[in-house]
């Protein structure tokens, strides 16, 4: 993120929205936020937020990645590309109606909000127009950078921001209050990224000890990875032990593209909201993604009345379905059988409303005979063309993004497991990585490192920019992605060991 302004000194506070029937310090003078927001509008504010209290709500998001190239998806066009090319920047928009729709206080951004240094005006004028959006309602924006916007990274085609919005610098953590009627509701600690590759441990640099004054619920804003999570790069690594060594009640975490929650009170709390709209097939950006939606109260211990709830604001929800192909009789069937989860996919509430980008997994242990054919149909694309043309008049559409085959039955791995040869040590091999975490674990560490940069931050990212076995899902069933992408690492691998006759089944 580019052009940085220092966070005001605590002698100009942002100033929070004040609730319909809060009490209010008529002699303080009102600042320009106060004032635009009450004239603003009330829309969508539950009862209980019209008391006279000190409770407040605010939003926290991150990875945005504004106008970001979706990855690995291919020969797209028509309304689902127009559709990919948008959908963040819609689900940026949708960001700023869910803070004024929910009368957050506040917005907290943690990092990521542009893809790269190369970033399209068309990202930035939608960005300005948010947080301009934000600042006629009366909300405040505190924002830090990631490893993908560091400080004075990239072009700007914006010399100013709105008043309300505060990006922290990378040369230290700063403050910024944010009051009510003069008390604090909250006081907010971050610190941006001065480097892509940023490797110290920025959480060690919160403060380990509170203030004399009353200064609100806590909030440390930042862009890291907690426990070294091997599907995202190493930037600002910490550990758990970290985040509650810090006087915060609550962690405002961003670069983990899966919505986690890290701590769960008693007394610290630590989440991740995860990508604000997936990128790519690969696992960690499927599913529901959006933003967090957090309620506070400063007279509960560590600020928080429940946890974080996620609110989907994706506008194209990316996807893993099964089709069981254990009856179908020939290829035609084996086709229907995929058509149909694709309008069972759609039929899904969880759904509803949103494209869907999906990577169907054929499974099963079909008897027929056209699994033979089955390589050769899905390297030339012909199966996967007949799959999209069957669900080409679906609304919103289903885009069947690629076909996996998992349809090796237990018998046959067992069989080659017997043989002694390549394909049976192979097997060994897999065996041995599946019960032994650790050793997987150091695998996947070990072959990131040697990978080039550039794949290695799109696969820590979960950016499936790579054609390699790192994109395949899950296997179904399988307790973990690690698992799920060694049993079908094993499988293309027995595949390919047949195709060039070495004896696989």
């Amino acid at each position: 993120m580019e052009n940085f302004r220092a966070p005001p000194p605590p002698s100009l506070p942002l100033r929070a929205p004040i609730l319909p029937g809060t009490t209010s310090d008529r002699s303080a003078t009102p600042g320009p936020a106060v004032i635009r927001f009450l004239r603003g509008r009330y829309a969508g504010r539950s009862a209980e937020w019209h008391r006279p209290t000190m409770r407040f709500r605010f939003v926290h998001a991150a990875d945005l990645h504004l106008d970001t190239p979706f990855t690995g998806i291919a020969e797209v066009d028509g309304p689902v590309a127009e559709a990919l090319r948008d959908a963040s920047l819609r689900a940026w928009s949708d960001l700023v109606e869910l803070c004024v729709e929910e009368g957050a206080s506040f917005l907290l951004l943690a990092g990521d909000t542009y893809d790269g240094p190369r970033r399209g005006l068309r990202a930035q004028m939608a960005f300005l127009q948010g947080l301009r959006r934000l600042d006629r309602a009366g909300i405040a924006v505190l924002a830090v950078s990631g490893n993908h916007d560091p400080e004075g990274s990239g072009w700007s085609a914006i010399s100013g921001w709105p008043p309300t919005t505060t990006f922290f610098p990378a040369d230290g953590v700063r403050s910024v209050p944010v009051l009510r009627d003069g008390r604090a509701l909250a006081t907010v600690y971050g610190i941006s990224y001065a480097r892509p590759d940023e490797s110290r441990n920025l959480a060690a640099l919160f403060p380990r000890l509170r203030g004399p004054g009353p200064d609100g619920v806590r909030i440390g804003l930042l862009h890291c990875n907690v426990g070294s999570d091997p599907d995202h790069g190493d930037y600002a690594p910490c550990t758990t032990a970290d985040l509650r060594a810090a006087a915060v009640d609550y962690w405002a975490l961003g670069h983990v593209h899966r919505h986690r929650l890290v701590l769960a009170g008693d007394p610290v709390w630590a989440a991740y909201p995860g990508v604000l709209q997936g990128r790519s097939p690969a696992p960690v950006e499927a599913g529901p993604k959006g933003a967090l939606v957090v309620d506070c109260d400063t007279d509960v211990p560590g600020g928080l009345r429940e946890a974080p709830r996620l609110v989907p604001l994706d506008r194209i929800r990316f996807a893993a379905a099964t089709a069981d192909v254990t009856a179908a009789a020939d290829l035609a069937a084996a086709a229907a059988a995929v058509a149909q989860t694709l309008e069972d996919l759609r039929a899904d509430p969880a759904h509803a409303g949103r494209g869907v980008v999906v990577r169907v997994i054929l499974a099963g242990s079909p008897e027929a005979a056209w699994p033979s054919e089955l390589p050769r149909l899905l390297r030339s694309g012909e199966l996967l063309q007949q799959v999209r043309a069957a669900a080409a008049h679906l609304r919103p559409f289903v885009w069947c993004e690629g076909l996996r085959p998992a349809l090796a039955p237990a018998v046959a791995r067992e069989a080659v497991a017997g043989r002694g040869d390549f394909a049976a040590a192979l097997v060994a091999a897999t065996d041995a990585l599946a019960s032994d975490a650790g050793a997987l674990d150091a695998l996947v560490r070990t072959l990131k490192g040697e990978l080039p940069r550039t794949i290695r931050d799109a696969l820590a990212d979960g950016g499936d920019r790579s054609a390699g076995p790192g994109d395949i899902p899950a296997a179904p069933g399988a307790p973990d992605d690690r698992l799920g992408l060694l049993a079908a690492a094993e499988q293309e691998c027995l595949r390919l060991l047949a195709d060039e006759g070495e004896g696989a089944p």
